[in-house]
């Protein structure tokens, strides 16, 4: 009797399509948005151009915000570079502070039954409601927007970090303690580790609430290059083809830091073996 040894399968996992196969199905997507878009504006000519413009249009304002003349010559490639040095700081001063928070909490049954719960319910608030408490504490300037930023950043890397301390399994911690680590060498040396992709998690998610919480802090903040004066210079001058421009780059940009984080998190996991590479 003969034994056959196994052959791998060279079929992929189900749900889990290679990623060239996931691009080709985002590229189609976005060629018939586009498509229905210039029907709908164009050729159907549904709305009129003050109301809903044509991709055309949008394109124009875009080219005239970055490298363009025109109205918005340049208006809109310094107001990126303005929002993305304010996000950039808050978020950098956020997740420092969230991961020292976080490791407290983790640490500290009674910091984590108290501040956790104030911080689990702070979350729920939507972050323009802290723009006028902002407003009138900081005035009207960029500290203020700066405030909401770091807020909604670090309220989720706080909770994520002290979560995924949670989660370590118990047999890591045993084994740390065998080995003679106690206290905070446990935690930096044993816990943080195991809990490190979990906590890239809550890292995307501070990117995504400080990205928003920076955008509706800045339509209320005249004055300084950003992304969210464009906004109120194309409400103020009915210009939605400004609107629609701005909200598209307000995506791109979300979308490809998203993307970055969304990387090294997956990296991580493949190296912990979470995740099998595709």
């Amino acid at each position: 009797m003969t034994v056959r040894a196994p052959t791998a399968d060279p079929a992929p996992l189900s749900g889990t399509p290679p990623r060239w196969r996931v691009l080709s199905w985002q590229l189609i997507g976005l060629a018939l948005i586009l498509a229905v878009w210039w029907l709908v504006t164009d050729v159907l000519k549904l709305y009129p151009p003050y109301v809903f413009p044509s991709p055309r249009a949008v394109w124009t304002e875009v080219s005239y915000g970055l490298w363009g003349t025109g109205p918005q010559d340049g208006k809109l490639l310094s107001a990126i570079g303005g929002s993305l040095r304010r996000v950039l700081t808050g978020y950098g001063i956020a997740v420092v502070l969230g991961a020292v928070v976080g490791l407290l909490m983790g640490a500290w049954l009674p910091l984590r039954a108290t501040l956790g719960a104030y911080l689990t319910g702070i979350q729920s608030v939507p972050s323009i409601a802290f723009v006028p408490f902002a407003i009138l504490f900081f005035g009207l300037n960029e500290r203020a927007v700066l405030f909401v930023v770091v807020l909604e950043g670090f309220i989720p890397v706080a909770l994520a970090v002290s979560g995924a301390l949670l989660n370590v399994p118990p047999a890591l911690r045993v084994a740390g303690r065998t080995l003679g680590a106690r206290g905070l060498s446990l935690t930096t040396g044993v816990l943080l580790p195991a809990a490190l992709p979990n906590v890239l998690t809550g890292l995307r998610t501070a990117w995504s609430f400080a990205w928003r919480a920076l955008v509706g802090g800045e339509l209320l903040i005249s004055g300084v290059a950003s992304i969210g004066e464009q906004l109120e210079v194309g409400r103020a001058t009915a210009n939605v083809a400004l609107v629609l421009a701005t909200i598209i780059i307000i995506g791109i940009i979300g979308g490809v830091f998203d993307a970055l984080l969304r990387g090294v998190e997956g990296r991580v996991r493949r190296d912990y073996g979470l995740e099998v590479p595709r």
